[in-house]
């Protein structure tokens, strides 16, 4: 079956705002005392703020009350916004914009699927925001990937049948959500870790036109 829409990810496929949600939440981490590496921030990939939040008070051995968790949760975001008010085009990943002029081109339906909350700011900041038909992000969701309730409302927005649909993710949970929602999954990262991807590519700049356009005149 040929592919009708195409979902993409935020974060780590379209810019790469991780960078910025490890510094905020490090500078959580050392307001309350303990180191948060790179390495532990790779549980975060695709996980929603209060879920990640609740990571790093267990990396921390912190117990806090509502009210504290609350506050923390506002804190980091707050630093977070800080951080993405300067980006630019300049943060947009390689090849993205050829990928999504092909589309556009070709008046293929596209969606944002995403977990982060600040999705529209940040598309606007680079200017992307105009690309796409439909934009799914952690305001309009309740459960976090791998559930695939993100891809399914995105679907539904582009009036496509989830089978006709295909998503790059670069997070594994993304990747499962994408499965478990039976679309078409395209790994954008290392493809030992997006294993269970369909398709794995290091990033748009190893993925042809071709392959494109033999997704949608299957």
């Amino acid at each position: 079956m040929s592919i009708s829409a195409f979902i993409f990810d935020l974060d780590g496929v379209i810019v790469d705002t991780a960078k910025y949600h490890y510094l905020a939440w490090r500078k959580l981490a050392n307001e309350l005392g303990f180191e948060f590496t790179k390495e532990q921030n790779e549980l975060f990939k695709g996980v929603s703020r209060k879920r990640c939040l609740e990571i790093l008070l267990d990396i921390g051995g912190i117990t806090a009350t509502q009210d504290q968790f609350d506050k923390w949760m506002v804190e980091k975001n707050e630093d977070y916004l800080e951080y993405i008010e300067k980006m630019d085009e300049s943060e947009i990943l390689p090849d993205v914009p050829k990928v999504l002029d092909f589309l556009k081109e070709r008046n293929i339906p596209i969606a944002l699927g995403s977990a982060s909350k600040n999705a529209r700011p940040i598309l606007e900041k680079v200017h992307l925001l105009s690309y796409f038909d439909a934009i799914v992000d952690g305001n309009d969701v309740t459960k976090a990937k791998p559930d695939p309730e993100v891809f399914l409302i995105a679907a539904r927005k582009l009036k496509t049948a989830p089978e006709k649909c295909l998503v790059f993710e670069d997070a594994v949970a993304g990747i499962q959500a994408a499965n478990n929602a039976k679309m078409l999954s395209v790994g954008i990262g290392h493809p030992d870790i997006l294993s269970e991807a369909q398709y794995n590519f290091k990033d748009f700049t190893e993925m042809s036109i071709k392959f494109l356009t033999g997704l949608i005149s299957k």
